[in-house]
């Protein structure tokens, strides 16, 4: 096959697989099946989860689940109100304090937020933790980190489908996974959260927070 034919049939399958991003009406890479990107994120939340001490039944630990709440309730209304609930089809909502000296929150595809102990100093109170879960939650539902996954499988496994790459290459794909959505080392080429991420979920996430 010519470099031209392939080069031509390489760019259709880019174009293929790109989705939107709400309300910025971007493009974005994205081969993953939200099914296969689900499954993982569950597995690997679980598995977070178990190495880690969850925090429960503290003052601290009801906050995060209080604030949380609010802003699945706000994200909920806003995909309604845009008629694209659908896109939080198989999301299973879940929020864990967890004891870590970290400053550092985030959340999986699906609705799966951790809040480490580590960052409660710096937000102070609810409001403040409803700015960086609204910020957290906007970079999931705007699928930035199934963008960043989908760039990893490109350039570091040829476009791999998810399932064979974890067939193939467990590690790297879970070490993919996990620095897309920000809880491992920078792998390759995969780099922190793009300005154009950083602004989309900014936006977002303050939209969530006054709606909570």
């Amino acid at each position: 096959m010519e470099i031209r034919n392939l080069f031509k049939i390489v760019l259709l399958s880019i174009l293929l697989a790109c989705s939107t991003v709400t309300i910025t009406g971007r493009k974005q890479l994205n081969i993953i099946p939200a099914p296969q990107i689900l499954s993982m994120s569950f597995q690997q939340y679980d598995q977070f989860l178990k190495e880690h001490k969850v925090i429960t039944g503290t003052p601290e630990a009801r906050m995060v689940e209080r604030v949380g709440r609010k802003i699945q309730k706000a994200v909920e209304q806003y995909f309604a109100e845009k008629g694209i609930s659908h896109r939080l089809n198989g999301y299973q909502w879940e929020f864990h304090l967890v004891e870590d000296e970290q400053v550092n929150a985030w959340c999986m595809p699906g609705g799966k937020v951790v809040v480490y102990t580590g960052i409660l100093p710096i937000t102070k109170n609810e409001v403040g933790l409803a700015v960086v879960l609204g910020h957290e939650i906007a970079h999931a539902v705007a699928e930035h980190g199934n963008e960043r996954m989908s760039q990893g499988l490109m350039v570091q496994l040829g476009g791999m489908a998810l399932s064979k790459a974890m067939e193939s290459k467990p590690e790297l794909t879970r070490n993919l996974f996990l620095t897309a959505f920000g809880l491992g080392a920078q792998v390759g080429v995969l780099l922190p959260f793009s300005r154009l991420h950083e602004s989309e979920a900014d936006h977002l996430g303050l939209i969530f927070m006054a709606m909570g």
